[in-house]
This record gives C-alpha cells, structure tokens and sequence, in this order.
C-alpha cells in the first residue's frame, strides 16, 4: 500500500493532468460531447499504453545506450525539476513543447488524443524516467504489479478530469487552475530533486 500510494503521488504530480485541461478545452471547443468523451478515452489509453511500454521495455534501452541507473536518475531528476519549475511559473505548455507554431498545428489535427495529447503533454520524459526507475528499483513481481495499478490509477484519474475540464475549469477558474498548478509545481520540483540528492549521496557512500 505504502508502495502504491507514493508510486500514484509522484506519477500523478509529474503528468500533472490538471494543467492540460485548458489545452485539452482549448483543442475540443468545437467537438460534440459525444467527440469530446472519445477523444478524453484515447488520449487516456494511449498515455497508459506508453507508460506501460516505458515502464517494462525502457530498462532495454538503457543497457542497450550503456546508461547507468543513476545517471538516469539525475538526467530524469533534472527534467522533472525543471517541469515543476515550468509549472510555477506558469510555462507548464511551452515546457511541454507546445510553443505557438505547435499549437496552430494542434488546433488544425483531426486526431489529437495520441499527440499532442498523450504525447508529450501527458506521458513525458519526465513521467518515463520516473517510470524507469521504478522498474529498476522494484525487481520483485508484486511490486511491478503494484506499479502497473498505480499507472492503471493515474490514467483513469486521467480520463475522469478530462471528460470533467469544462465544468473543473468553470468551478476552479483560471486563478484556481494555476494556484493548484503551482503548488503541484513545488511537490514536482521536490521530486525531482530528492531524485538527484539521493543519487548523489548513494555514489558517495559507494566510493567510501
């Protein structure tokens, strides 16, 4: 339980699925809300699928690029940091890579659940990198179990305020959304470097 409700902590604090909820508006204003819940489902099952994908196949990659888990941890460590900060200063979507010219092309795509939804607004490097780490960490069976139903958690949490966001944004307002935002923001940021401390220290206390 204990592993579950840190794993769903941190996984939901990096994805952050309320500060995509203006784009995801912004992208289905003129959708019926018949589109709008299909469109919700698939960007949460594609975020679920390359989370599930990264989480079993990402350690693959790391021996295949000769990466060491703990420079792992300090890049993913400084990435997730640097998404907190974004999110505290209020550029959640252009650290995401949603810069103006990504964003007319967005608003043009008839299928946006995959990108730029899921990818990178959703599933991020952030999220992998965390996600990679876990799996390394965790070699016991129950224990990928119990990471995979965190995963499974935080998509359908995912889903539930998509289908939500207008009647989330008309409740909270754009100063709620940005004050939760925030202080998101700061938990992401203490993730991110209680990833590079600890790394740190362990490196340390291995050369003496």
């Amino acid at each position: 339980m204990n592993l579950l409700l840190i794993s769903f902590a941190a996984l939901f604090s990096v994805i952050n699925p309320l500060g995509t909820l203006p784009i995801f508006i912004g992208l289905t204003k003129d959708k019926h809300k018949k589109e709008i819940t299909s469109v919700a489902i698939w960007a949460s099952i594609n975020t679920f699928i390359i989370l599930l994908v990264s989480f079993f196949l990402g350690n693959y990659l790391l021996d295949f690029f000769g990466i060491s888990l703990n420079s792992l941890r300090i890049s993913g460590g400084i990435i997730i940091a640097s998404s907190g900060f974004a999110l505290l200063t209020g550029g959640f979507s252009k650290h995401k890579g949603m810069k103006k010219r990504e964003k007319d092309d967005a608003y043009t795509r008839s299928e946006i659940s995959l990108t730029p939804l899921a990818i990178p607004m959703l599933a991020g490097p952030g999220s992998i990198s965390l996600l990679i780490t876990y799996n390394q960490e965790n070699p016991i069976y129950t224990h990928k179990l119990i990471l995979v139903t965190s995963i499974l958690l935080v998509c359908l949490i995912t889903f539930l305020l998509l289908i939500s966001s207008r009647f989330i944004v008309k409740a909270l307002g754009a100063s709620g959304i940005n004050a939760l935002s925030r202080i998101i923001g700061f938990i992401v940021i203490s993730i991110g470097v209680e990833f590079i401390l600890s790394t740190i220290l362990k490196i340390i206390n291995n050369i003496i």
